[in-house]
């Protein structure tokens, strides 16, 4: 069974009359509708007072962050730096012990070489015998009469004379010299 098409044409007129005094039921009134226009132009004064907020919020939080940021970039780079200084002075006390234990090694390595206590101890009396016997020689020696008589410009102040100028030229040395009575 079909239908016929005006039967069909009618019942969508049907239809349609239906959606309208729906629609009609639905849409608002005058005071409704106005209502509704206030809640909208309340709602678009506040919206509109957000945005022009927004900016300075922005930057205050923007701001904010960027403090946050500088403090936790510092703090990174201090524990960065303690950690480096902290490997370094870990290799440096580790470098510093070999060479201890290398001066330590070559110490014992050259006493042995040059002989130990033994030649130490041999060139110090060596030294102390030769320094000895410069200092008797220079210091307190005993000069032979002999050599008094080839060199006694150089014995002379030494022996407890005076060397004496003559007008000729020529000089002596006086051991023994008597002043005139006065």
């Amino acid at each position: 069974m079909s239908k016929d098409p005006f039967q069909i044409l009618a019942d969508e007129l049907t239809l349609i009359r239906k959606d309208m005094d729906q629609l009609q039921r639905t849409s608002l009134d005058r005071p409704e509708a106005e209502a509704l226009h206030e809640t909208l132009v309340q709602t678009v004064a506040r919206m509109e007072r957000a945005a022009q907020e927004a900016p300075q919020t922005l930057k205050s939080a923007l701001r904010a962050d960027r403090d946050q940021i500088a403090q936790n970039a510092t703090h990174a780079a201090t524990r960065a730096a303690e950690s480096a200084m902290s490997g370094i002075r870990h290799d440096l006390d580790n470098e510093r012990a070999k060479l201890s234990q290398a001066a330590g090694e070559a110490r014992r390595e050259a006493w042995r070489w040059f002989g130990g206590f033994w030649v130490w101890l041999a060139s110090m009396l060596a030294t102390g015998a030769l320094l000895g016997a410069l200092a008797m020689t220079w210091i307190g020696g005993t000069i032979s009469a002999r050599d008094f008589g080839d060199y006694p410009g150089v014995f002379c102040g030494s022996a407890g004379g005076q060397v004496i100028e003559r007008d000729d030229g020529s000089s002596y040395c006086a051991i023994w010299i008597r002043a005139p009575d006065q």
